[in-house]
């Protein structure tokens, strides 16, 4: 074979080579943009959701905050619920005391427990529920031996505060 046939030869792989080397490297640069614009999509993705998680946490700290106000409302209700039955009292005792037909045989509580009452008392007993093996009282219904001495000097004072 002649120099001139080699040099071709030669010349001819070299530029095939080159070829084959350039055709690679626009597939890997077509597939590395293929991967980045998938990458793109899913980072938007996932913005999205963090959006919606963020948006999600939001309402439910606002539920929650909108329950410790309706609590603390209903923990200064009872409060004064509790001040208003015990002013009530002292009035029914003092009228008692009073009353010259009265013979001392004044019972405290006795003149508050209307019918009325008693029948709001016997709903709150029915309205008992099974929780496995024991029976729990519905939640709405308070009895005053549950209430906290100190939630109530606090209330009591926020009360007392909000009032002036």
């Amino acid at each position: 074979m002649s120099a001139g046939a080699i040099i071709a030869i030669v010349i001819g792989a070299l530029i095939v080579l080159a070829l084959v080397m350039w055709l690679s490297k626009r597939s890997r640069d077509r597939a590395h943009e293929t991967r980045r614009h998938e990458a793109r999509e899913i980072r938007r993705e996932a913005e999205v959701h963090g959006a919606e998680a963020d948006q999600m946490s939001a309402e439910a700290d606002e539920r929650a905050a909108r329950a410790r106000r309706e609590e603390a409302q209903a923990r200064q209700q009872a409060v004064r619920a509790e001040e208003q039955r015990h002013e009530a009292e002292h009035h029914h005792a003092r009228a008692h005391d009073i009353d010259p037909d009265t013979k001392g045989d004044y019972e405290p509580g006795s003149e508050r427990a209307t019918t009325s009452e008693r029948e709001s008392h016997a709903d709150a007993d029915r309205d008992t529920t099974r929780d496995g093996d024991h029976d729990r009282t519905d939640e709405r219904f308070t009895r005053e031996g549950d209430l906290d001495p100190d939630v109530v000097r606090e209330e009591q004072r926020r009360t007392e505060r909000a009032d002036r």
